[in-house]
């Protein structure tokens, strides 16, 4: 009979990887309360007021556990800025993959998957501010930053190529997707900047406006999207 301390040898390779797999989810988990409590650092004090000590108290850990984490600031940062942009692709993927193959409906759920709330919260707006105002002397950001965007950009061209196919419209679709791409973000930034006056809401209303205003073939305008 076994003592009660022993085990099958064939159980412990899987009590070993059991256990890895549990340090490895607790270190991913640490990780990631430590990139949430810089966001919200980033959202409150901005960029250069940022200390290792204010995100690990923003955390409610240890400001050792930061250093054992990511060793710098810029560690820090860079991770964070990481996360954030793998965050914001997944999302609008995922919102595209859904759509189906209508290039309309595809570009409607990549416009509206701007201002999810998983997405489009007044921290998390302020966070990418903050990386903005850095990315032209850091080289790192702007790599993070070039490649999400570029990937962006190409599938706006793609659906506004495919849009002035089917439509006959007679314009430039590198043009029009770069002209959408611009009044995204700066919808982006107004809602960081703005009070009452507007929300996610008026946001999303006012780039289906401009939708139905480039494409009126495929997007109705706000009136008639209300009866």
């Amino acid at each position: 009979m076994l003592k009660t301390a022993e085990r099958p040898k064939s159980e412990q390779p899987r009590e070993a990887d059991s256990e890895r797999k549990g340090r490895k989810a607790s270190k991913e988990t640490r990780r990631l309360q430590l990139i949430e409590a810089t966001i919200d650092s980033l959202a409150k004090r901005g960029y250069s007021e940022t200390t290792m000590a204010d995100v690990a108290d923003g955390a409610g850990l240890s400001r050792g556990i930061v250093n054992f984490h990511f060793e710098s600031k810029e560690k820090l940062l860079v991770a964070t800025l990481q996360h954030m942009s793998e965050e914001y692709a997944a999302h609008w993927r995922g919102a595209l993959d859904k759509a189906g193959d209508d290039p309309a409906k595809r570009l409607a759920a990549v416009v509206a998957a701007d201002f999810d709330r998983a997405i489009c919260s007044r921290r998390k707006l302020a966070a990418w501010c903050a990386f903005w105002g850095e990315a032209k002397s850091r080289p790192t950001y702007q790599a993070l930053c070039g490649s999400r965007d570029l990937a962006y950009q190409n599938t706006m061209v793609e659906l506004c190529a495919a849009l002035a196919k089917d439509g006959g419209y007679a314009f430039d679709p590198e043009k029009v997707a770069l002209g959408l791409a611009a009044m995204l973000e700066g919808l982006w930034l107004r809602l960081m900047m703005g009070g009452e006056e507007i929300n996610r809401e008026k946001a999303h209303e006012a780039a289906l406006e401009h939708l139905a205003i480039v494409f009126p073939k495929h997007f109705a305008q706000s009136g008639a999207r209300r009866t």
